[in-house]
């Protein structure tokens, strides 16, 4: 089932109120998704400082990176554990891959920090001190796992390009061919999670120049199955469904704030929400907010 939320602010005075608006949000879909959870947030400045390299990692702790990576800064949330350094992201992750080669990579950006856990997704919000974020847009999921196991690396967000993300609910019915023609041109996965493979062919045409809507319209020409996907980068926030639209989702919007969930109740918590034009998103169009 699974549920999703996002928030893309355009009000600045919102920002310090990121993290305790998606926390509120992530509360109201826990039982479309108990097993695990996990968001993306950009623009907070103690995750994600201005001007550094961010990387978050799965299988390593914050000790142990900070002495594999000489002027790098660790912050623990749960599993996830976020690196910043003053140097290039490529030149970041590198790094990692030389020194913490069992760690796993979830997200990587100049302005963007991924955390993921398994449990029930109230008390992870909790352990990723998520109230207390700020920023300006954020992505939230949680997670009934059915193509994959219950573990961190199996969580949404998936983050495979820098600054991106895609959160899903759903299920794709031909992820396994479009698997195997990835990595025939040299796309490498983490995971056997169906979602992650969505994720990867949006980088992938993302890397090659396609511009985001394109993109996503590209996806439902090659993926067969049921889905409602929140893809963000760092300066969009998009939503598409498939043909049939049977995956449940609601776009509110008002001139402070644009913001998607799975169900009305996730979207009565935010500020305004009175006032807003709420709208459910038609099958194979592609929404598109940008900065």
């Amino acid at each position: 089932m699974c549920g999703i939320v996002g928030l893309h602010l355009r009000e600045p005075s919102l920002e310090p109120r990121l993290g305790q608006l998606l926390t509120a949000m992530l509360g109201q879909v826990v039982e479309r998704g108990p097993d695990s959870a996990g968001v993306a947030v950009y623009g907070d400045p103690r995750l994600s400082p201005p001007g550094r390299a961010v990387v978050s990692l799965l299988g390593v702790r914050p000790a142990e990176a900070e002495a594999a990576l000489p002027g790098a800064v660790a912050v623990a949330a749960d599993a996830t554990t976020v690196v910043h350094a003053d140097v290039p992201v490529a030149d970041l992750l590198t790094a990692v891959a030389e020194a913490l080669p069992r760690a796993t990579v979830i997200g990587s950006g100049t302005d963007m920090a991924v955390l993921k856990g398994t449990g029930n997704p109230v008390e992870l919000a909790e352990s990723f001190g998520l109230a207390t974020v700020t920023g300006r847009q954020g992505v939230g999921h949680t997670r009934m796992a059915t193509e994959s196991a219950v573990t961190p690396e199996g969580a949404h967000p998936f983050s495979v390009g820098p600054g991106q993300c895609l959160v899903h609910n759903g299920s794709f019915a031909n992820h396994a061919t479009v698997r195997r023609e990835l990595r025939a041109q040299g796309v490498e996965f983490d995971s056997e999670n169906d979602s992650e493979v969505g994720a990867r062919f949006v980088a992938h045409q993302l890397a090659q120049g396609t511009d985001l809507e394109k993109a996503l319209r590209l996806l439902c020409e090659r993926f067969d199955g049921f889905y409602t996907l929140l893809v963000s980068t760092s300066d969009s926030f998009a939503v598409v469904r498939d043909a049939i639209a049977c995956k449940p989702a609601l776009v509110a919007e008002t001139d402070s704030w644009v913001a998607m969930a799975s169900e009305y109740r996730a979207l009565d918590v935010l500020p305004g929400i009175e006032h807003a034009r709420i709208f459910e998103p038609e099958p194979e169009e592609v929404y598109v907010w940008r900065r």
